[in-house]
């Protein structure tokens, strides 16, 4: 007969792992089965390589929708780790039971195709939190480490406990709901939660049997607390019964493999559902009561820690202060009744005497050491896709490899090695793999830097497998995800912003395809508004083109020719506008504008005159017509005596207030150097503003305020500073007013730098 010890553990638990070692060392199975989908036993031989390190991460997805995945972490503390690392060591074959996950993923997919439901509130009754209050405990989680991780009795008999106490909670929330002591629907049988939990039950007891029919003397059972005392086998149902729940089920094809995982996502503050608050500490006190020779108490080797972060960051902390840091520790332990301290404790005592009594270091320490930066790694034997094979060579050749921790990349595009870099992250972008984010590059106007910010996520694996499905190579993969993006691409700016992503890529392949598809939209399209949109990223493209080598002739043309149908159009586009339309085209003007000033060879007298049609123009919005002066100043094309006339009709008695408010705003948007440089055209904008009737001025304050506040503020003191002394003395349009008295002491000075005599 088949002897089965069942070890319910807490997942992710220092204590249980211990406890699990104990337990395995002191059984001496001839089988171990570990909860979890019975797919994951292709690559649990992987586990005794020595690359691999943890945090680790089961990853199960659907072979043909790769993003319907799942994770199933492993760390250094976790009780499942430990069991596969002792079968390992001692030759012990171990498997993994659960209800199959294929199973598990097609019911998923059975349940998105039908009709949604009315949802339900999730149920799954805390086992835990209840043997805490009936502790006498508040907090699950002190109970769990006062009751279990800090405990060094008997790991069976602590087993056989935790097995009995779940299984009584079990029993009363197995109840009918009809039961006097039972709340109405306490538990109802349909509810999706019980259904599966009922599965998962089911299937590990199917696994269970089909082992103990093998012959094997002895097995060990490691497995979730809340499941253990449905899999001890006095207490099995009929195999019938377990038939019956898992007859019929759907199944889909997955695959499996290992990816690495990050100590930060093993806290249950990221929504990971069996996660723990402080997974650095959890490693902690694996690593010192597993340790062989180790002397020093826990709490003083953490202290210890947490003084070397400190001083790492330039903050005291010296040894008399972990002595005494150690012994408030202990106290606060005893005053609150707990065996020893946890990180309760460690934490008040850190903050009092290593902190000074502030948060804000100990935040710091919590980051650094709590949770910790740990990134795992898998055996390049590890099964993978080939664009995952690609991505990590090249990351090897390019000496870029991820890290949990977020990282400040600086790319100088002029090196062909950094280049590299950029194009690999370009890539992954495009194909959805956000490992780098673009950066601020700070007050640097040129192109040829770029600023990265990094931060290796788990999840970014599923993206990567996801992505496969478009080539084996990142180039093939981008080029390809590209040209499906443009064939369903809504916009023309859209398509113009993915082949400036192209060019960053370096993908000619991607270019080509954009390409085709940009210039049969751009030679249907009417509305001049896309046209103009399209302008920018074309002209950035050109401009990047140069600096990275790539032939963009075929952009050239496509540039060229949207430009001559915008100007053709742009005046009877911008005519009868209203505000919302107006401002639509605004945007759309300025950026074109902007795009065409990025290339200094491009003649532009189509756009000038374009925009002269628009801004001499009384039918046209006057926050377009203001706009279109004022970029025709700036390119010389109108003089300041002009604007100033143009101005004073626009602001005139005979144009209504709100009109008048909107070509300003067109005019003065961006900058104030045309009202602190220009005396004439701030008097103009002043005495129009004075005269504004006070029916109409709330309309107008509004778009006043907004132009306005666009100004920096040394601008917008600047302006104040002038109206406030009022006008100058008479003066022709454009003539600065020149306050000599006030200029004599400069003037003074600055004649006796040149050697000549100042007059007084």
């Amino acid at each position: 007969m088949t002897d089965v010890h069942v070890l319910g553990i807490r997942h992710h638990g220092p204590g249980s792992a211990r406890s699990v070692a104990e337990a395995l060392s002191t059984l001496r199975p001839d089988l171990v089965l570990i909860e979890g989908p019975p797919e994951l036993d292709q690559v649990v031989p992987l586990l005794s390589d020595p690359a691999m390190v943890p945090p680790v991460a089961g990853l199960i997805y659907v072979s043909d929708q790769p993003r319907l995945a799942s994770f199933y972490p492993l760390a250094d503390f976790s009780p499942e780790w430990v069991a596969f690392r002792w079968a390992a060591s001692t030759g012990t074959p171990a498997r993994t039971i659960d209800l199959a996950a294929g199973h598990s993923f097609a019911l998923d997919l059975a349940a998105a195709a039908e009709p949604a439901a009315s949802p339900q509130q999730p149920y799954r009754p805390d086992a835990i939190a209840m043997m805490a209050q009936a502790a006498g405990y508040g907090d699950a989680e002190r109970w769990w480490e006062d009751a279990v991780e800090h405990r060094t009795a008997d790991p069976l008999e602590r087993f056989a406990a935790i097995t009995e106490a779940i299984a009584e909670i079990r029993a009363v929330d197995d109840r009918p709901a009809d039961h006097p002591d039972v709340v109405e629907n306490n538990r109802p049988a349909d509810h999706p939660d019980v259904v599966e939990n009922n599965r998962r039950e089911a299937g590990m007891r199917r696994l269970l049997r089909a082992a103990m029919r093998e012959g094997h003397a002895r097995i060990a059972v490691v497995c979730g607390a809340y499941h253990a005392p449905a899999l001890v086998p006095a207490h099995f149902p009929p195999a019938s019964a377990d038939n019956k729940v898992l007859a019929g089920l759907p199944r889909t094809k997955v695959a499996v493999t290992w990816v690495p995982w990050t100590s930060d996502r093993l806290r249950l503050q990221t929504g990971y559902g069996a996660g723990v608050a402080a997974p650095g500490w959890y490693q902690h006190l694996f690593a010192h009561w597993t340790a062989p020779d180790s002397t020093a108490d826990v709490a003083t080797t953490w202290l210890v820690r947490v003084a070397q972060t400190l001083r790492r960051e330039k903050l005291d902390a010296s040894t008399a202060s972990v002595v005494e840091a150690s012994r408030m520790a202990n106290a606060l332990a005893a005053v609150r009744g707990r065996p020893s301290p946890g990180l309760a404790e460690l934490d008040d005592a850190a903050q009092a005497v290593l902190c000074d009594g502030s948060a804000l270091p100990l935040a710091l320490v919590h980051r650094e050491l709590a949770v910790g930066h740990g990134l795992g790694s898998v055996p390049e034997s590890t099964p993978s896709v080939p664009l995952a094979a690609d991505l990590a060579a090249t990351q090897r050749r390019l000496r870029l490899q991820p890290s949990a921790l977020e990282e400040f990349l600086t790319i100088d595009l002029r090196k062909p090695a950094q280049l590299a870099r950029s194009v690999l992250l370009h890539r992954l972008a495009l194909l959805g793999v956000n490992w780098g984010t673009p950066a601020d590059t700070g007050r640097t106007t040129g192109t040829f830097k770029e600023v990265w910010t990094l931060l290796w996520q788990p999840e970014l694996t599923v993206a990567v497998v996801d992505a496969s499905r478009y080539g084996t190579t990142l180039a093939a993969a981008a080029a390809a995800c590209v040209a499906e993006r443009a064939r369903v691409a809504g916009s023309l700016a859209d398509l113009s912003e993915l082949l400036a992503s192209c060019l960053l890529a370096d993908l000619p392949d991607g270019i080509s395809a954009v390409v085709a598809v940009l210039a049969e939209r751009t030679a249907l399209q009417q509305d001049v508004g896309p046209l103009l949109e399209t302008i920018a990223p074309l002209a950035r493209t050109l401009r990047y083109g140069n600096v990275r080598g790539v032939d963009v002739t075929g952009v050239q043309r496509i540039l060229d020719a949207t430009l001559i149908r915008a100007c053709v159009g742009l005046p009877v586009a911008c005519a009868g506008l209203d505000d919302a339309a107006a401002t639509a085209m605004r945007r759309a003007v300025d950026s074109a504008q902007y795009g065409l000033s990025l290339l200094s060879e491009l003649t532009l007298d189509d756009w000038h005159r374009a925009l002269a049609a628009v801004a001499g123009s009384d039918r046209i919005h006057g926050s377009i017509a203001g706009r279109a002066t004022r970029l025709l100043l700036d390119a010389g094309l109108v003089e300041r005596d002009e604007v100033a006339a143009r101005l004073s009709r626009r602001l005139s008695v005979a144009t209504p207030a709100p009109e008048a408010a909107a070509w300003l705003d067109g005019l003065l948007s961006g900058d104030a150097v045309l009202l602190i440089h220009d005396r004439h055209i701030l008097q103009i904008v002043d005495d129009w503003l004075t005269g504004v009737r006070d029916e109409v001025f709330d309309d107008v304050l509004p778009l006043l305020r907004r132009t306005f506040s666009a100004f920096s503020r040394p601008e917008r003191r600047e302006i104040g500073e002038q109206v406030s002394r009022g006008p100058g003395p008479a003066q022709g349009p454009g003539e600065a007013t020149l306050d000599l008295q006030g200029a004599g002491p400069a003037v003074r000075r600055m004649a006796g730098y040149l050697g000549w005599e100042a007059i007084a």
